[in-house]
Order: structure tokens, then sequence, then C-alpha cells
């Protein structure tokens, strides 16, 4: 019966994940700069990232626990992306508000293009972990 819950609960998390980061990334993003002026967009985004980094931490180190004893291998998956999220958080968002401030293109360049990369891996690892649990 536990594992069940636990099972089932984190195949939940995992989706919620899934579907949380891909709205945002590709919903909610491309909303705020279709409709907004530019500046109003980036502002409004440079306010949104800090809380779907810890959205990503929370709701994948919630998975990450529940299926910890059922599956170690989706757990260190979802692990992995808690951490990256960590590290987005803490040192790549700040990195890239830093060379917006400074009008650096080139590395604003380079480190929005990784953060991009580092959210598809995301994505695509949580929905690995899900058609994985899924099964």
């Amino acid at each position: 019966m536990l594992n069940d819950c636990l099972h089932w609960g984190s195949l939940l998390m995992v989706a919620l994940l899934f579907g949380g980061m891909l709205l945002f990334s590709a919903g909610f993003a491309a909303f705020l700069f279709r409709y907004l002026p530019p500046e109003d967009a980036r502002a409004l985004i440079r306010k949104a990232f800090p809380l779907f980094y810890v959205f990503v931490m929370y709701s994948s180190g919630l998975a990450m626990v529940m299926s910890w004893w059922l599956d170690p291998l989706s757990a260190a998956a979802l692990a992995f992306v808690m951490l990256t999220a960590l590290a987005a958080r803490q040192v790549l968002m700040p990195a890239i508000n830093r060379a917006t401030d400074s009008a650096n293109r080139k590395s604003f360049l380079w480190l929005h293009g990784f953060s991009v990369m580092v959210t598809l891996g995301h994505i695509v690892l949580s929905a690995l972990v899900l058609v994985h649990l899924a099964q």
C-alpha cells in the first residue's frame, strides 16, 4: 500500500514538474514577449525566474524523496535536476543578470543559451523519468 502511494505520488510530482517547466518556458515566457513591450517583459521574466527555479527544486526534490526506495535511478535523475536547478538559480541566473546590466551582449548570449540548454535538459530528463515511472 505504501509503495503504491509513493509510486503514484512520485509519478504525479514528476508530471507536475514536467508540465510546469514546459508551460513556463514555452508558454509564459513566449506570451510575455509577445504581448508586453520588451523592457516590461524582461523585467517580469527577471522577477519570475527565481520562483521558477524554486518550483523546479521543490517539485523535483519531493519527487526524488518519494521515488527513492522504489526507483533509485529515477531518484538520481531527479536529484540531478534539483541540484542543477539550484546551481542555475544561484550562479547562472545572477551571471546572466550581470551580463545584461553591463550590456555585455556576448556573455549574455552565451549564458542565456546555456540556461536554455539546462532547462531543456531538465524537461527531457523529467519526461524520461515520467515515462519510466508510468510503465
